[in-house]
């Protein structure tokens, strides 16, 4: 049986791996005891990720001070990402505190068996793969409007990126011909891990966020064969998926450093 939260924080892990090392070089991947580092140290807050994977409740008041001291040696800001079900019944936002560290806003880890699935489709959207750099602008666009960042935090993140033209099963949803939502897709320890979903400020709600979401897991599950997929959700963004098939697991809680 599959430990879904052990599976969560692997997919997080092995996954930005990848990531943060496509945005840079000589980023800070580490792992270390109770605690994952994955920090491209670049404008995009969430290429900058510290993981708890600590178990053991004594040390957790090092771990989290031991986070803090990471993230207080980097340029730019980033993430604690803590998976509550790690470490089921701890006061963590007392912990934070005591570390220097603040609550930023909650998550939920998503699984499921959800492939394969019909070809998708949606009345007001064509789709288009992201295999251009103008593609590639429109996709970090969107995002950093969704998740209210500056133009040039998203573009940071992924502009220019082989990876992303290639690797990532990346699309774009347009209306009109105009992008207005985009999901990708990569095959992450033999599951398809479902990153940055986004939907242009004051178009939510009209499945468009879902048709692209099921676009790019459609098309990579037909490339590789996987059936499994897994994502890291925001609260607005969790009602969507499980209408394609993937069901909660672990709650998460983000922290990112005091003032």
């Amino acid at each position: 049986m599959i430990n879904l939260t052990a599976e969560s924080v692997e997919q997080l892990t092995t996954g930005w791996h990848a990531m943060v090392l496509d945005r840079n070089p000589d980023a800070d991947v580490r792992d270390l005891p109770g605690l994952a580092v994955r920090w491209a140290d670049c404008l995009f807050p969430f290429w900058n990720c510290v993981t708890l994977t600590e178990t053991d409740r004594d040390l957790l008041p090092k771990r989290f001070a031991e986070a803090a001291e990471v993230m207080r040696a980097k340029q730019n800001t980033g993430f604690l990402w803590v998976f509550e079900d790690l470490v089921a019944g701890v006061r963590l936002d007392a912990l934070a505190e005591a570390a220097g560290l603040a609550f930023a806003f909650p998550g939920v880890g998503m699984a499921g068996e959800v492939l394969p699935i019909p070809e998708p489709t949606h009345p007001e959207l064509t789709f288009e793969r992201v295999t251009s750099d103008e593609q590639l602008l429109a996709y970090a666009d969107i995002n950093s409007r969704a998740y209210g960042f500056p133009l040039e935090a998203g573009r940071d993140g992924i502009a220019g990126s082989a990876l992303w033209k290639t690797g990532v099963h990346a699309y774009l949803g347009l209306r009109d011909g105009v992008p207005v939502a985009c999901a990708g897709a990569v095959e992450t320890d033999g599951r398809l891990f479902v990153v940055l979903v986004a939907t242009e400020p004051g178009l939510e709600r009209r499945g468009y966020g879902e048709a692209v979401t099921r676009k790019a897991l459609f098309e990579a599950g037909r490339a590789t064969g996987i059936t499994r997929a897994t994502l890291h959700a925001t609260v607005a963004g969790a009602p969507v998926y499980p209408r394609i098939g993937f069901e909660p697991n672990s709650p998460m809680r983000f922290y990112a450093l005091k003032g």
